[in-house]
């Protein structure tokens, strides 16, 4: 499928420039399986475990009975499962079989998913039967009833309902006998074409679907391998989902190019993941920062850590205090890449580099990648001052899918800048200091209050967890801050006054001060991954309309 960006001069600049390759994913698989057919390759907390061997396997015969099933090269196929190893095999074999995946989140509904699946003419998907006592496959059913092209639902998993196909049956099946070892050959993916589909996060509604080309993300994650010193006596953990980047990145796209082992958190929970990490050794695990927020109230003495390495997350902001907190809890060092879905990957921490860039920047910029800061007018900003960042490269995506329009009113110009929404700004030595996202600046009676800075402060705070500040509307200044918190003891949470008193010391102008301050045991996620400020100010606000009132919680804050 030829992308809506990329055009064949571009493909061959990069190709030119070392950046773009003429390598595909599963070519990783296969070469693996040749050197070390006996190691362990893919594990998940449901017990499932792979050699390279036994991977490779099984994915030419799911791709096989794709081809089987009437699946024609370029054609979509949905892939709605957790992280487990049955989502890795299915989304190798739809590249094998020339199929362009498309891989969703299990929180997505039958309002997204009609819309998505519609929009791609998928004929089949890849689910669970049951999932957190949600079944998939009724769901499926019932949203089949709209869309006439969907024909196919493979389920995984030993109990398969009636008029589903059985993703265990397929596996087990040894299909390869009945076709030349090259039967697939003619079916290879272009890696400058479109090679596979992502979403956004979805905090807006229906998430957007993204074109990305294997070539793009393939130099992307070769520069992540080189950051993170990736070898194979590694493990990576996807903590975070696999079907999105925080989760995904390190495991599906990176792992298999050096040979290192993969291991995937079915169900996520803070003692989930860490008894995860004990027994299957985990040397780099995946997270979003939410997650971290809550592994670290963990009691982490109790569990043996030793063998990890580093932490990489990304995914949402990660504060400077929550990042310092990490890497003293587990003494190792936590490492931060920066990108979006819609545009790309941007840029990334290496392990050299010291403590404060690791804590407080999201790295230099990836190898190809230019980086501009502009002001509201377009103007580029000297180094230091803070404005929106925006990059082009050739890690960036392909466009929104089919829609040229959408790809070049909303996300890039004809230049092929785009912007990841950011505000940021570039420190003395290049790196690349996030100042929060533009849609969540808090405007107050004219004055920017930027949350990333009130958050920051507030981490350090012995009595927060984690904590969200988003804007809530006021009838005189438009916009004053809402302090959301999650109490590190919920038996002693932070007051509002020690919220003042503490922020004060912290010689934050008193424009910026919270003027509410909600203590909360869980913030809503967009996706597992992200906090959904968008819900955050829907609460807020729906708390003032229900107090008939515009004004903050307690007195006396601008004295």
């Amino acid at each position: 499928m030829i992308p809506v960006r990329y055009d064949e001069q571009t493909a061959a600049e990069y190709k030119a420039k070392g950046y773009w390759s003429d390598e595909i994913y599963s070519d990783f698989w296969e070469e693996n399986a040749r050197k070390y057919p006996d190691r362990e390759a893919l594990v998940d907390s449901k017990g499932k475990r792979l050699t390279w061997a036994e991977a490779s396997k099984q994915i030419q015969q799911v791709a096989l009975k794709l081809v089987e099933l009437g699946i024609s090269k370029d054609a979509r196929v949905v892939i709605q499962l957790p992280n487990c190893v049955e989502g890795f095999v299915a989304r190798l074999a739809c590249e094998k079989a020339g199929a362009i995946s498309m891989t969703l989140m299990h929180t997505l509904r039958h309002k997204e998913l009609e819309e998505i699946i519609g929009l791609l003419e998928a004929s089949t998907v890849i689910i669970p039967y049951m999932y957190r006592n949600f079944d998939y496959y009724a769901m499926h059913r019932e949203i089949q009833e709209s869309l006439p092209l969907l024909k196919n639902v493979i389920v995984i998993g030993p109990e398969i309902p009636e008029g589903a196909i059985s993703f265990d049956e397929i596996i087990n099946t040894p299909t390869e006998k009945n076709y030349p070892s090259d039967y697939l050959k003619d079916r290879r993916l272009d890696p400058t074409h479109v090679g596979f589909l992502t979403t956004t996060t979805g905090t807006t509604g229906v998430p957007k679907v993204v074109e990305q080309t294997l070539a793009a993300r393939l130099w992307s994650t070769k520069t992540h391998i080189k950051n993170w010193k990736l070898g194979p006596d590694d493990v990576v953990c996807a903590v975070a989902p696999w079907a999105g980047s925080p989760g995904g990145t390190p495991t599906y796209f990176c792992a298999p190019q050096v040979a290192a082992k993969i291991a995937l958190l079915y169900e996520y929970t803070a003692p989930n993941a860490l008894e995860f990490f004990q027994t299957e050794r985990v040397t780099i695990p995946a997270v979003v920062p939410a997650q971290l927020a809550m592994i670290i109230q963990e009691p982490l003495e109790n569990y043996d850590l030793s063998s990890i390495r580093a932490i990489r997350c990304s995914g949402g902001y990660l504060s400077p205090t929550l990042a310092e907190e990490v890497e003293r809890k587990f003494g190792i060092p936590i490492l931060s890449t920066y990108g979006s879905q819609d545009t790309g990957s941007v840029s990334g921490v290496a392990l050299t580099d010291s403590a404060e860039k690791r804590r407080s920047t999201v790295g230099r910029p990836l190898q190809g990648n230019q980086i501009k800061i502009v002001d509201d007018a377009g103007i580029i900003l000297p180094q230091g001052e803070v404005g929106q960042l925006y990059f082009r490269g050739p890690q960036s995506s392909s466009g929104y899918y089919r829609d040229p329009e959408k790809t070049f009113s909303e996300a890039y110009d004809a230049e092929g800048w785009a912007s990841p929404g950011d505000l940021a700004k570039l420190d003395d030595d290049g790196y690349i200091v996030i100042a929060g996202r533009k849609k969540d600046i808090i405007i107050r009676g004219g004055q920017n209050i930027y949350p990333g800075e009130i958050e920051n402060a507030l981490m350090a705070h012995p009595k927060v967890s984690n904590i969200a500040v988003v804007a809530m509307p006021d009838k005189i200044m438009g916009e004053k801050a809402c302090a959301f918190v999650i109490p590190a003891n919920p038996q002693d949470p932070l007051t509002f006054n020690e919220m003042l008193v503490y922020l004060r010391t912290k010689k934050i102008a008193n424009y910026k001060l919270p003027e509410r301050l909600e203590i909360v045991n869980t913030f809503p996620l967009a996706s597992e991954s992200k906090i959904n400020k968008k819900r955050l100010r829907e609460i807020v606000a729906a708390m003032l309309k229900e107090e008939g009132l515009f004004e903050e919680r307690a007195s006396g804050v601008f004295e």
